[in-house]
């Protein structure tokens, strides 16, 4: 499920440098360990040296080259390490043993050091205290080229941060000491906590206090050397402390010579600035045998929700230790590990349903390089540390993996949340969209609980306009599933998974107007639209809201009561735009013929669509003004044309099919048959969304059907609805089709089906004896209708003329057809050139049939 790419190994990195500057002989088991890890991706490291001694070392991932920093003359045992960004200031804490011999033994149990490294000069002693600390350089964005000042946080287990300013200055042109390190200033950040966690990607500290409540804290460090509180939320949780006293640090580096016992509460927050997002993420320790609960506070959606998830017995011996699942942030998912159990992908996103989550058990949730026994940490940047082994490694989701998901053989949850993974979440992947497709037309028919292709296309649009403006999250649909008057159970609950949801108390963004920027302002914007949206019903734009006024709309089309003019234009309008943006500048390149006609039921959905759209977004999300929302629906209506096109176009590839599709003559081979059979589908899908499809689809759609049906087959489904007698593909019915005995009946069947103009026009198209009287008994009608006023003119001398034969009705009825003829201004633009010699001799034809002196 997790691909782990390894990008750093102590063994593979470091150890080569090492031995190139030292003898091995000396050294034994060469072992360095990861100290920290900094905000310019540089890794601090120590090892035990060839004479006893411990040397700290950097590795800088962007040149690969190590760097040896400092060396202490004896073993020490490091338990904090941080550099800072000019790597001129090496801070240090140091673990002392009071029990030691010798006849100076240490008075504290750490030593807090502040060195001079640039070159090695002097050491500041920090603090000797009897309880842990934790040391941690600031490394403030700047443009500065040369920077004469450092920040130093300092974290003691007795509860406190300390901030040290430590001024700098050059001696003899390249040292590098302190000014005055005596006298240095110091400013307390935080005190009387319990927990507290270092970002260093965002430069915030985090920490929990529990005076009357347990409140989460957040504060910012600026470049400019100030920092403020910007952030509160009270937590209903379990104390952190709940069975240890001990304070918990979170990303203050990693300490080899702690106690691995572990039985508190674990917890961690994350960030993401991209998707403007916030989780507090906490869990307790998981006996085995048990069950394993940990809880997700969604921050930005104002809810948490706490897993329970029962262990399979047997699995794991009775002996092992009380153990934590691992957090992992991926942006948009946290994921929960815990080894040789389970692995649950949570969307941070949509937390509606738990399908949008993935849960995995057994050996679909086995991660090899994170099994048993591992300690591995979350480091920022979608990194995975582990510190024993000293790897490090990124993290990212595997889409094949992801695509085995999609078998028969898995439950439909597990179905739906890995293609809407890969559908919204991954990056756009041509190779990855094709076997989707191709999955899709190997698993045409819908789902029990949900509808693929539905949910491919919702999908799809939400991820291309999520990307154009975020504020459309809370406005667009995204899945399928919530058109549906009742969820499945399926999609409702995880076997052998409890969860519990619960409201989060409202968090407090504070601090100076002008240092809320970035991510602190959009959160606040996120929580704002988060209380506008629990309040106003429905805010996501459903297809309901079409359906109703389009049904309104063809029945206002079919009766005397017709929208007004300016409510047709508008719709018109809308549709021009659209239609506009639809990438057809390829279009001699593209194979299946589509937006080559007029098709105005496809044209009228479509600016329907856009009409309701707009007005949906306008009553929601004004802010953005009518420009920018009429952009963004007339681009949303675009990209689903295309969509549907693109998908179709790669089908068409598959099946090698040709231009010679468009022929109705032959019958339809069977990759025209699976190409019927999508579209179908497709049609069906769209058709249960109210979503309109490119002009030109019915009639491709009903070739194929005349093609791959048989006779009655076709027809029932003309006359349940499901394919269109357009005018395009009756006109090449008509004309491509002989007069077998066959297509003689199939063609009466569909002329009957017409409406009546409709029928009138394409009837002309078809040489047949009965079509030809048709229109002759049309053309009669149509020209004694014109002067029936003056009935007396039509009286002709009947010796005037030779043309007309001896026959007196056919003569008569001549004559007066000849008479209207010259008196029309222009008979032919209204009959399409049909003349009286024409009617003449169908007349006649009729005749000598009616006296059986000719068959039919």
């Amino acid at each position: 499920m997790l691909r782990l790419n390894p990008v750093f190994d102590t063994q593979k990195d470091v150890v080569s440098s090492i031995l190139a500057k030292e003898e091995r002989a000396n050294i034994g088991v060469l072992e360095p360990r990861i100290l920290s890890v900094e905000r310019d991706g540089g890794i601090v490291y120590s090892w035990r040296g060839a004479t006893g001694t411990t040397r700290i070392g950097k590795y800088d991932p962007f040149s690969a080259e190590n760097k040896l920093l400092y060396t202490f003359e004896k073993q020490e045992c490091v338990t904090s390490c941080s550099l800072n960004k000019e790597e001129t200031l090496l801070a240090v804490s140091l673990s002392q043993s009071t029990q030691g011999e010798g006849r100076f033994k240490p008075v504290s149990k750490c030593l807090t050091l502040l060195i001079e490294i640039h070159p090695i000069n002097n050491t500041k002693v920090l603090k000797a205290v009897d309880c842990k600390v934790k040391v941690q350089f600031l490394y403030p964005k700047t443009y500065r080229t040369t920077v004469l000042e450092s920040h130093l946080l300092l974290a003691a287990e007795d509860g406190y941060v300390d901030q040290y300013h430590i001024t700098l200055t050059r001696q003899e042109g390249y040292r590098v000491v302190m000014q005055n390190p005596e006298r240095l200033s110091r400013e307390r950040v935080a005190e009387d906590f319990s927990w507290v966690q270092w970002d260093s990607d965002t430069q915030r500290l985090f920490y929990i206090t529990a005076r009357e409540k347990h409140t989460l804290k957040c504060v910012q460090f600026y470049p400019d050397r100030n920092f403020e509180t910007v952030f509160e939320l009270p937590l209903e949780m379990p104390s952190v402390s709940s069975v240890t006293s001990s304070v918990r640090f979170v990303n203050f580096g990693y300490d080899h010579y702690q106690d691995m016992k572990d039985e508190g509460l674990m917890l961690e927050v994350f960030t993401s600035p991209t998707e403007r997002t916030m989780c507090v993420c906490y869990s307790h320790p998981v006996h085995w045998h048990k069950e394993a609960t940990y809880t997700i506070a969604f921050v930005h959606r104002g809810c948490s929700k706490t897993f329970t998830v029962s262990l399979e017995k047997g699995s794991t011996p009775v002996n092992l230790p009380t153990v934590h699942p691992i957090f992992i942030h991926l942006d948009y998912y946290i994921v929960v590990y815990l080894a040789d159990h389970f692995l649950h992908l949570i969307n941070c996103r949509q937390q509606d349903l738990l399908c949008y989550s993935l849960f995995l058990s057994g050996a679909d949730g086995y991660i090899e390089d994170l099994g048993s026994g591992r300690e591995v940490v979350s480091v920022s940047g979608s990194r995975l540390l582990d510190v024993r082994a000293g790897r490090m490694y990124t993290m990212e989701l595997n889409p094949d993996f992801l695509l085995e998901l999609l078998g028969s053989d898995r439950p439909e949850a597990q179905r739906l949340a890995a293609l809407h993974c890969m559908l919204v979440y991954l990056q756009p992947n041509p190779v990855i969209e094709l076997k989707i497709i191709n999955w899709i037309s190997e698993n045409v028919m819908s789902f029990d609980a949900f509808d693929q292709i539905q949910e491919f296309i919702l999908a799809t649009l939400y991820r291309i306009c999520y990307q154009q403006c975020v504020s459309l999250d809370k406005l667009l649909p995204y899945s399928c599933v919530f058109e549906k008057k009742e969820l499945p159970v399926a999609l409702t609950a995880i076997p052998g998974v409890k969860c519990t949801p619960e409201l989060l108390c409202q968090p407090l963004i504070k601090g100076k107007p002008k240092s809320l920027q970035g991510y602190w302002e959009d959160l606040q914007h996120v929580l704002d639209r988060m209380r506008y949206f629990e309040a106003v019903p429905s805010p996501r734009f459903r297809s309901s809201l079409i359906k109703e006024d389009w049904d309104r709309f063809q029945a206002a089309m079919n009766s005397e009561k017709k929208k007004s003019p300016r409510y047709h234009r508008q719709i018109e309008d809308n549709t021009k735009k659209v239609l506009s943006m639809v990438d057809t500048w390829r279009l001699d390149k593209r194979v299946v013929p589509l937006f080559q006609e007029e098709d105005q039921q496809q044209r009228v959905l479509v600016g329907l669509m856009v009409d309701k759209l707009r007005e949906h977004l306008n009553r929601h999300l004004s802010r953005l003004g009518k420009k920018k929302i009429d952009l963004l629906v007339v681009n949303y209506a675009a990209k689903l044309l295309e969509l549907v096109w693109h998908v179709l176009e790669l089908m068409w590839q598959k099946l090698k099919l040709g231009p010679w599709v468009l022929c109705i003559k032959q019958q339809g081979s069977s990759e025209e048959w699976a190409m019927f059979h999508v579209m179908f589908r497709i049609l069906e899908a769209t058709k249960g969304l109210c979503l309109p499809l490119p002009p030109g689809y019915s009639t491709l759609l009903s070739v194929l059907g005349v093609r791959c049906l048989p006779q009655h087959t076709f027809l029932q489904y003309v006359d349940h609805g499901l394919l269109q007698l357009t005018e395009p593909f009756v006109s090449r019915l008509m004309t491509d089709l002989d007069n077998s005995d066959a297509n003689e009946q199939l063609k009466f069947s569909i002329l009957k089906r017409l409406p009546e103009h409709m029928e009138q026009k394409v009837s002309q198209q078809w040489d047949h004896p009965i079509t030809s009287a048709c229109i002759s008994r049309d053309y009669v009608r149509t020209l004694l209708e014109i002067n029936l006023e003056n009935p007396d003119s039509a009286l002709l001398d009947h010796g005037k003329s030779c043309f007309y034969p001896d026959f007196l009705p056919l003569n008569y009825l001549a004559k007066i057809l000849s008479k209207r003829e010259e008196q029309a201004q222009n008979p032919s633009e209204e009959q399409e050139n049909v003349d009286v010699r024409f009617v003449e001799e169908i007349a006649l034809k009729q005749t000598r049939i009616k006296l059986g002196f000719e068959v039919k």
